[in-house]
């Protein structure tokens, strides 16, 4: 069978934006239910607005998912592209996070009115907590490869429980360059 893993990532990928696209228009139909239909008399001008503003990101990288990740088929019905992995680690995964974390209050702004929508601050806090500790271990790294850092301690000579039992067995220390 040609291409079982192109295969199996099309039909992973199709289920995946199936039921993404799923979630996604019941959570909203459910939150205009909700903010539009029984609480209407707390609706104003300011719930419109943040509804349009803070949701466009998560429909944003829905349609983002959508276009890496939908299976693209030839006219002959052969698989021409898989698709990108809709599982993988790293910008994936923060998007998926930030598309969880969006669902999420557009369900509680629904059900508790538009203070809620604070909770919708913790995605940048985030974002900017795994910038600062990114590129802290980079820098940290950068430090180690510059000299100031790490392996100052071999240097100065700290020897290891090994090195201490080779030097007590044989008698003579061993010498470092």
């Amino acid at each position: 069978m040609a291409q079982k893993a192109a295969k199996q990532q099309a039909s992973r990928n199709t289920s995946i934006l199936k039921r993404t696209h799923l979630i996604s228009l019941s959570i909203n139909a459910l939150f205009i239910l909700l903010r539009f239909v029984f609480f209407r008399t707390s609706c104003t001008r300011k719930t419109y607005v943040l509804y349009g503003l803070l949701s466009a990101p998560a429909l944003a990288i829905e349609f983002w998912f959508e276009r890496i990740g939908r299976p693209v088929n030839a006219p002959n019905g052969e698989l021409k592209k898989a698709g990108e992995d809709l599982e993988a680690k790293g910008l994936t995964e923060y998007l998926w996070d930030v598309l969880y974390w969006t669902w999420g209050c557009l369900v509680v702004v629904g059900l508790f009115g538009d203070m809620a929508w604070v909770g919708y601050l913790v995605v940048p806090v985030y974002s900017a907590w795994l910038a600062w500790t990114t590129f802290g271990s980079m820098k940290d790294g950068m430090m180690g490869m510059a000299g100031g850092g790490g392996t100052a301690g071999t240097a100065s000579g700290s020897t290891s429980n090994r090195q201490k039992k080779m030097e007590n067995r044989s008698g003579q220390k061993m010498q470092y360059r």
